[in-house]
């Protein structure tokens, strides 16, 4: 695969390699700036000066986002979008609760490399259109002109809810997290703590998470460049001397076999089987929203290459440390009922506070809140690129304004505020309902992961009838294989995760997520026929990567002033 992904830099889709040419200024300071061009075959892309943009306009777009982000910065931010020392404490209680320890170690493992056959057919199609649009551009090229509208609102919506429910769902954990800090340090009588978290101080604490995350995703591409390089080497190291602290902190650690070995039946489905498939609630939750690094495209350099590569690297780093955290606070659950049962409402917080006593673990607790806060902004960062590409293709209401970019930051501000807006509504239903607050953020993993797979089925079943330009990134003869495997994986665990949790089923542990799914699909498509269809076409490109003849790459930038 790396092999594929190196050999195939240098040139535009369906273009024949630059050189220099002493009429078109573009072409001389390029080949100054790089030397010598290689030969390349027809299916890589650019990788020198000017060349992101140029394919942005050969894909249809005119480019008015600043490139920034760098090899690092892009590993790092998906890296951070991922999060796995705030996510993992955060849903470590779903695994532990339904199946045991060796639930939470292997349902880790397991669906860490299903994640990664995901992750993997991803990159392989957004390398080919990098684009703020991600997965849901794809769509254009990936069927009929003719279905284009309907594949690419279904998807379109179906990812923007889906990373809208993750960032509310990432506010209202870090809301949890630092609650349950105040937990941790409220004054002790009758054996249990004096503070008890309300619903409402819960939500509000959220919003003020989201507006401070808003901020900082209004800064300037230059300004989130250096900010996001930070994030992933602060993740890694906490994780790594928080593990160590935590083995040699605590004084009574499990027994390897108990640790892997010991599958309970938690759900009470009267099966260890499937309560083992009702912990990989806490990976689905996790290594999701694979595509979120592709909708920073139009602000990274050499985005074809960095951004796929980005997110396998992602997912391979996040993978190990999650599992490494997973297997530590499993060693380190010396009383799992008294664990479970915190007071705080998250185990990892009282495992954090038997170590390491109030003091010790509230540092160990500040870096994984931290942490949260770092998805937390990254996941917002790409919800609002979803929804600024979405607007410019008029699929939101007033779509006119959350498409502009501020002319002081060059970047999607409006956009920004739009996701802060909307993402403050969702966990406002947090002070009305829990279960179907709940509800809504379980709905993240099936709703992301359904749309990425619904672009890979649709890429398969008329890849002979669309022409489909290929990326510098691709599996070659593993492409199909590993595609098959992710489609199968996604439809499986979509299903397990929209189970009743518990049984027997009742109207406090009921699953609603399967309800929030139906209402977001029978709300999009009773808008869809009521006339968004004669409205929204799609992606509104002029399609000049198929147009335009291939000796003639300049000729689309005769109305561009790139720099």
């Amino acid at each position: 695969m790396d092999a594929t992904l190196d050999s195939k830099k240098g040139q535009i889709p369906g273009q024949q390699p630059a050189t220099s040419n002493p009429t078109s200024p573009s072409i001389s300071k390029a080949t100054e700036a790089t030397g010598q061009q290689q030969q390349h075959n027809q299916s890589s892309m650019a990788t020198i000066a000017d060349d992101d943009d140029r394919l942005l306009v050969r894909i249809g777009y005119t480019p008015v986002l600043h490139r920034h982000f760098s090899r690092w910065s892009t590993v790092s931010y998906a890296i951070s979008i991922l999060g796995v020392l705030g996510s993992v404490p955060a849903t470590f209680a779903a695994p532990m609760a339904s199946g045991g320890p060796a639930t939470a170690v292997w349902a880790w493992f397991i669906g860490s490399i299903m994640a990664y056959c995901i992750a993997s057919s991803v990159a392989e199609l957004v390398s080919a259109y990098p684009t703020a649009g991600g997965m849901y551009y794809v769509t254009k090229h990936v069927v009929p002109p003719e279905h284009v509208a309907a594949w690419a609102w279904i998807i379109g919506w179906c990812n923007f809810l889906g990373q809208a429910a993750g960032v509310a769902s990432l506010a209202y954990t870090i809301s949890q997290m630092v609650l349950a800090t105040a937990v941790m340090h409220s004054p002790v009588i009758d054996g249990g703590p004096t503070f008890t978290p309300t619903a409402f101080q819960t939500v509000l604490l959220a919003i003020l998470v989201l507006c401070i995350a808003g901020t900082v995703c209004s800064f300037s591409t230059e300004w989130l460049h250096r900010i996001i390089l930070w994030f992933a080497p602060i993740n890694i190291i906490a994780s790594i001397c928080i593990c160590i602290a935590l083995l040699v902190l605590t004084p009574e650690k499990r027994s390897a076999s108990w640790v892997f070995t010991t599958v309970m039946d938690g759900s009470g489905w009267g099966s260890k089987g499937f309560s083992f498939l009702l912990g990989f609630l806490s990976v689905a939750w996790t290594m999701t929203d694979y595509d979120g690094t592709t909708h920073m495209s139009e602000e990274t350099h050499d985005a074809a290459i960095r951004g796929p590569v980005a997110i396998r690297m992602a997912i391979l780093v996040s993978g190990l440390v999650g599992w490494m955290l997973t297997i530590t606070f499993c060693f380190c659950m010396t009383d799992y009922d008294e664990i479970m049962a915190s007071a705080t409402g998250m185990p990892v917080a009282q495992i954090f506070w038997n170590a390491g006593g109030r003091t010790g673990g509230t540092i160990m607790w500040f870096f994984v809140i931290l942490v949260q806060s770092f998805t937390c902004c990254s996941a917002m960062l790409a919800n609002a690129r979803m929804a600024w590409a979405f607007s410019r293709d008029a699929a939101f209401p007033f779509s006119g304004f959350w498409s502009k970019v501020n002319s002081l930051t060059n970047t999607p501000v409006n956009a920004v505020w739009l996701v802060v807006a909307f993402c403050s509504c969702l966990d406002l239903i947090g002070m009305g309902s829990t279960l179907t607050i709940v509800a809504i953020f379980n709905i993240t993993a099936p709703a992301l992961d359904i749309s990425y797979i619904a672009v890979i089925i649709a890429h398969r079943w008329y890849e002979g009838q669309v022409k489909f330009h290929p990326g510098p990134y691709t599996m070659g003869r593993w492409s199909k294989p590993v595609n098959a495997i992710a489609v199968s994986w996604v439809i499986f665990i979509s299903i397990v995760l929209f189970f009743p949790t518990v049984k027997p089923v009742t109207a406090t542990n009921m699953n609603y997520a399967i309800c929030v799914a139906a209402f977001i699909g029978l709300f999009s498509m009773s808008w869809w026929y009521a006339g968004a269809r004669k409205t929204y076409t799609g992606p509104r490109t002029n399609d000049t990567i198929d147009m335009l003849p291939p000796e003639d790459p300049e000729a689309i930038l005769s109305d561009y002033d790139l720099p």
